[in-house]
């Protein structure tokens, strides 16, 4: 993988623990009464879209276990929809998806270096 590549990585594996971090011991009506925490974790996880957008095709090939396209399009619905943000969706990105993701993350970029 080159190093432009393992970058963006390491911005997308950085983004998830923050989020993730962000996340414990809170719960999802968090995000209606904590403006702050909502507007950090999808500034977040548009950081990991584009990170992930601009991984070269590649990297991406070398990685198919990374949902990238998914990702993309989250970053994307959130960048472009912001007026009509589904918060149940962020939460479940957050708890559900980012998880996994880290850990591939570290796979990815431990074998990569």
């Amino acid at each position: 993988m080159n190093k432009d590549d393992l970058i963006r990585l390491h911005y997308m594996l950085d983004a998830a623990r923050e989020a993730t971090s962000f996340a414990q011991n809170r719960n999802r009506s968090d995000l209606d009464s904590d403006r702050m925490l909502a507007l950090s974790l999808l500034k977040l996880i548009e950081i990991i879209g584009e990170a992930a957008a601009t991984v070269s095709k590649e990297s991406r090939l070398q990685a198919p276990q990374i949902p990238w396209a998914s990702i993309v399009g989250m970053r994307n619905r959130l960048v472009h929809a912001y007026f009509d943000i589904d918060l149940d969706r962020v939460w479940d990105t957050v708890t559900a998806d980012l998880p996994p993701l880290i850990s591939e993350l570290e796979q990815i970029i431990s074998s990569g270096n």
